[in-house]
């Protein structure tokens, strides 16, 4: 079974984890690059990186994000010299970052280098950004419009948000590979990631959202909420503002018109919405439960 995982970090890569451990290389998934930035001249996609990470066994399981085993010397360093440092990042974070802006300046696209990462990393599954074009989300709020990690990361996501802005979206192409990987696949997965910056940066590319409508196969996304909470994250504030609710029908409006089913947590039912409803347990504790979700997934999709 060829399956088509859309995702972004933490959350969706836990749900990809347990999918690559039943479909290996018959996975593929395809990454959010709206939370992409430079740091100290460095490229980093953190979307890709956490899946990366998840999927290699190479991910904090403790702290959630990150590397396992990370040190924090260099960062450390750099504060210590006067740096704003911010942003986090670990030493062996660093080492692929360095690799990644290298291969970029010398003109690779940031497809083909995500390719050679997950290789090096050795995954069987495919990893690709869903373009390979500058792609960025903002985040509009009453102290103005923030790039995204100013407002996730530096303002700790306290402003609350009127509005979300993929810059340079409409002019985006897919990246080599994701269209013919959805036309491909058996079933398409939109991985419980917050829907407003995770996975709508992913489908406000024209070509990915047009190919995922046309698809002929089922498409089944997890909710990230239970009990209409955000496991981690400030999409229960998001939902609630922009969209007027918690609800699984609130979760699945985020996906009008390209959802087949919904798949939510017991503390979530009963609940009406206008796609089909799956409830199940959805908190992944470990891999083993990474693998249990993504079996349920799976059953749904077929």
């Amino acid at each position: 079974m060829k399956v088509v995982c859309l995702s972004g970090g933490v959350g969706g890569a836990k749900l990809a984890r347990g999918l690559y451990d039943l479909l290996g290389a018959d996975l593929t998934v395809v990454g959010n690059v709206g939370d992409d930035l430079e740091v100290f001249g460095l490229y980093v996609s953190p979307d890709l990186d956490s899946i990366l990470y998840a999927l290699a066994g190479l991910n904090d399981e403790e702290r959630g994000w990150g590397r396992a085993g990370e040190t924090w010397r260099a960062l450390e360093s750099a504060k210590a010299l006067g740096a704003d440092a911010w942003f986090q990042l670990g030493d062996l974070d660093l080492g692929l970052h360095l690799t990644r802006t290298d291969a970029l300046r010398r003109g690779e696209p940031l497809s083909a280098v995500t390719r050679a990462l997950a290789d090096a990393a050795g995954l069987t599954a495919t990893l690709l950004p869903a373009t390979d074009d500058r792609l960025r989300t903002h985040v509009v709020t009453r102290a103005g419009t923030l790039a995204f990690q100013d407002w996730f990361v530096a303002r700790q996501h306290r402003d609350e948000v009127d509005e979300l802005r993929y810059e340079g979206a409409g002019d985006a192409t897919a990246a080599p590979g994701v269209l013919e990987a959805i036309e491909a696949a058996d079933a398409l997965v939109f991985a419980p990631s917050n829907p407003f910056v995770s996975l709508l940066p992913i489908l406000a590319v024209p070509a990915i959202r047009d190919a995922i409508a046309a698809r002929e196969v089922r498409c089944v996304a997890v909710s990230p909420l239970i009990g209409g909470r955000s496991v981690k994250g400030p999409l229960d504030r998001m939902l609630t503002r922009m969209a007027g609710g918690t609800t699984p029908a609130h979760v699945a409006e985020c996906y009008e018109g390209l959802l087949d089913a919904l798949v939510v947590d017991h503390a979530d039912a009963p609940a009406d919405a206008a796609v089909q409803l799956v409830v199940t347990a959805t908190l992944m504790e470990d891999r083993k439960g990474s693998r249990r979700l993504a079996e349920t997934v799976l059953e749904v999709a077929a």
